[in-house]
């Protein structure tokens, strides 16, 4: 594995830096969380992903790199560090379990991106998870759904429901399940995911930090900056009514709403194209 050697200057400013950036985030929800507040949007990525925010503010340098000067031995708290000619990095070898996952993550993200995208889905996945749900068990129930659950349910049923996502499919409704088009399962999730899908975007950052510490800090926070754009309009398109946060729906109960919808996907795949690639550069990388 070819190592590159950064200079303690190098690394420190780079690890402030990214330390600025993610902080942005992180601090925000680590307040809201202190005071028993909720955000239907912001929150979503350190609730129902595992990083937490302390692990999303840590700086690492990926596999390859050498951390020179004597401040980088604080590396070596970390199981996955060792002192190697020039300074410190991250083992070149990894254990078997990690290497499984390496090699799970490469094989599910070169089969998604080998795919063209599919932008039919139209985000109706957040309205199958509310079909026909009494109001008391409804995720997101300090919000209003804009269209009523009559409404709501209206929609789902006169909709051509083709969610291919295991993650998201497993919180449809029991009611909801039958309608989509097809039935996903976690052993069949290298088969069915696709770029189109907002859920296989938003996932490139858990990838990025299950292969932590040896994905750069950079790339999963860029994951991260992704995954939260996708995630807003993911809820702009749902059927709860967010606009007392500033957040316009997308509506994609009409015709005009599927058509932006669409467009919005796309641009999507586009942005989360190059950080799939980087990611399977990544694994490369780790297997050899």
């Amino acid at each position: 594995m070819a190592e590159q050697v950064l200079p303690e200057p190098e690394w420190q400013r780079r690890r402030a830096a990214h330390e600025r950036r993610v902080q942005r985030w992180t601090r925000p929800h680590v307040r809201r969380r202190a005071l028993g507040e909720k955000h239907p949007v912001l929150d979503f990525l350190f609730t129902y992903y595992s990083h937490r925010p302390a692990h999303l503010e840590r700086w690492h340098p990926g596999a390859g790199v050498v951390l020179a000067g004597p401040a980088a031995r604080e590396y070596l708290r970390w199981k996955e560090y060792a002192e190697v000619d020039g300074g410190v990095a991250v083992r070149p070898e990894l254990p078997e379990n990690r290497a499984r996952t390496a090699r799970f993550i490469r094989d599910l993200l070169a089969a998604t991106a080998a795919r063209p995208p599919r932008l039919s889905c139209f985000g109706l996945h957040e309205w199958a998870m509310v079909y026909r749900l009494p109001a008391e068990r409804v995720r997101h129930s300090a919000w209003p759904l804009r269209l009523g659950q009559d409404g709501t349910d209206a929609v789902v049923e006169s909709q051509r429901i083709t969610c291919a996502h295991y993650d998201a499919f497993r919180f449809f409704t029991p009611q909801a399940r039958p309608l989509n088009l097809l039935s996903p399962t976690r052993e069949d999730q290298v088969a069915n995911e696709q770029p189109g899908c907002l859920h296989a975007g938003m996932d490139l950052f858990k990838w990025a930090y299950k292969l932590d510490p040896y994905t750069p800090s950079e790339l999963v926070a860029d994951c991260f900056d992704l995954a939260l754009d996708i995630r807003e309009l993911d809820m702009r398109a749902s059927p709860y009514d967010l606009s007392a946060l500033g957040y316009e729906p997308v509506r994609i109960e009409t015709p005009e709403g599927r058509v932006r919808y669409a467009r919005l996907q796309a641009e999507f795949a586009e942005r989360a194209a190059p950080l799939r690639k980087q990611l399977i550069e990544v694994c490369d990388l780790l297997l050899g």
